[in-house]
């Protein structure tokens, strides 16, 4: 992508403004996806996005510019731009790199871009098929297969020179069922970091019959009644919970400045004791895994609360200049036009003694929240409203009637502290994160907890 020679130019550049450090990450992504609508390929692409950011820092303040002219000439003129926004041009100081490669912890056999279309689109085709043939209810089932191949590189003035290289994949599918006078969908869209051999581990029938079984519930269910009300929320995806309401306000992002309700409170009790949650990117082959940040920080398994107990934040090389606490593996960002900052990987509630049976035999009225979606959250207050894709009343104990059209009201702080039971299902599901760097793959899990009250919105 660049030669170390000319990384060592380029560094030098920039920091001729009198920056006291820089870094270059260039990026070279290939992306791929073919969509199907009702059988049909409805689109396929494969584009290719190639540039470098440079980023010069003095103090806690940063520089950034980015280009797609990866030419030397180019990127000298990238680093001379920086160079003059940092401050003063002054004499280049000679950088010596060294090459440094790190453990591959996600290898991946079966790369989606060497793979034929023709291949990708049946199995497609296949999930397509199961949902469409799940009921004769179901009218229209869509989806798509995406396949990533990134590569980067980082080089910085402290002597780093190093590339990495990340395999995604991921199937999604969404279903729609209609009785005549109403529709209601379903989806369902899991993804690892890894080739097509992802599917020798899930059947695409299997993701396009979850889809459908999701929408057949809801075109069943009647309407959530409202009110405060005891919640049980399922693994998997149920952890977007804690993700958004909690793990954003742990990102050095919002806590270095003080932007944050979880600001200040290091080894203070800010869960129920039955609550221990992680950040981990090293986890083999997960959706949020890498093996080094966008910064060139190896990943870690990092512990944010323990028993209740706030053990740490999430630390971006900006955050930890600001705080004075070392970097956690977390600088992130969607590509080289973005500055890296602090955030999260592949972040879960770790299971508790609690059975699953248990829990849902210990309410006597509440709503069971098997599958969520999306939602809003400040990350300043913590306050959070998400939707609940699939649900179900609980009565004395059991669950009992599907319901639609829930969303659970509440702040983080809050909803840390009402989790009163926590089990031993743990399990992760995939989405994208939005922040300030950008969008970025990560997980989100937890086992089935419970919340001992909350506010229900509904009908």
């Amino acid at each position: 992508m660049i030669s170390k020679a000319l990384a060592e130019s380029v560094l030098a550049c920039a920091m001729s403004g009198g920056a006291d450090f820089v870094e270059i990450y260039g990026e070279i992504t290939r992306n791929n996806s073919v969509s199907m609508l009702n059988g049909k390929i409805d689109r396929a692409t494969d584009n290719l996005v190639s540039g470098v950011g440079i980023r010069a820092f003095l103090g806690t303040r940063t520089v950034f510019a980015s280009t797609s002219d990866i030419s030397p000439e180019g990127l000298m003129q990238c680093a001379r731009a920086v160079a003059a926004a940092t401050g003063d041009l002054r004499e280049r100081e000679a950088i010596r790199l060294t090459e440094r490669m790190f453990p591959n912890i996600h290898p991946a056999v079966r790369i989606p871009s060497g793979v034929e279309a023709t291949e990708r689109a049946e199995l497609l085709r296949t999930a397509c098929f199961a949902a469409k043939e799940y009921d004769e209810k179901i009218v229209q089932a869509t989806g798509s297969i995406l396949g990533v191949d990134h590569t980067i590189l980082v080089a910085n003035t402290e002597g780093l020179y190093t590339t990495d290289r990340h395999i995604r994949t991921r199937l999604a599918v969404s279903a729609v069922a209609s009785n005549g006078s109403e529709n209601q969908s379903g989806s369902c869209s899991p993804g690892a970091g890894m080739g097509l051999e992802f599917f020798d581990t899930v059947s695409p029938a299997h993701i396009g019959r979850e889809a459908a079984r999701q929408a057949m519930v809801n075109l069943r269910a009647d309407y959530c009644p409202a009110g405060s009300m005891t919640v049980a929320i399922e693994n998997g995806f149920g952890g977007v919970i804690f993700h958004e309401a909690c793990g954003h306000s742990l990102e050095a992002t919002s806590v270095a400045i003080g932007a944050s309700q979880m600001a200040g409170k290091l080894g203070q009790q800010i869960a129920n004791p039955k609550v221990t949650a992680i950040d981990d990117g090293t986890i083999p082959s997960a959706w949020g895994s890498v093996n080094i940040d966008d910064e060139g920080t190896p990943t870690q398994r990092n512990v944010l609360i323990e028993n209740g107990i706030l053990k740490g934040y999430l630390i971006d090389r900006l955050g930890s200049r600001r705080m004075g606490m070392p970097m956690t593996g977390s600088g992130r960002r969607q590509g080289y036009t973005y500055e890296a900052t602090s955030r999260m990987t592949n972040t879960f509630i770790a299971n508790s003694p609690d059975k699953n049976e248990d829990i849902i035999a210990s309410i006597e009225n509440g709503l069971y929240c098997r599958q969520m979606g999306g939602g809003s959250v400040n990350p300043l207050t913590g306050a959070f409203n998400f939707s609940v894709t699939e649900g179900y009343l609980i009565r004395n104990g059991k669950i009992a009637e599907p319901v639609r059209g829930a969303s659970l009201i509440g702040t983080g702080s809050e909803i840390l502290q009402n989790i009163d039971m926590v089990g031993q299902n743990l399990e992760r599901a995939q989405g994208m994160c939005g922040s300030a760097s950008g969008s970025v793959p990560t997980d989100v899990g937890q086992p089935l907890i419970r919340v001992s009250t909350i506010t229900v919105g509904g009908r």
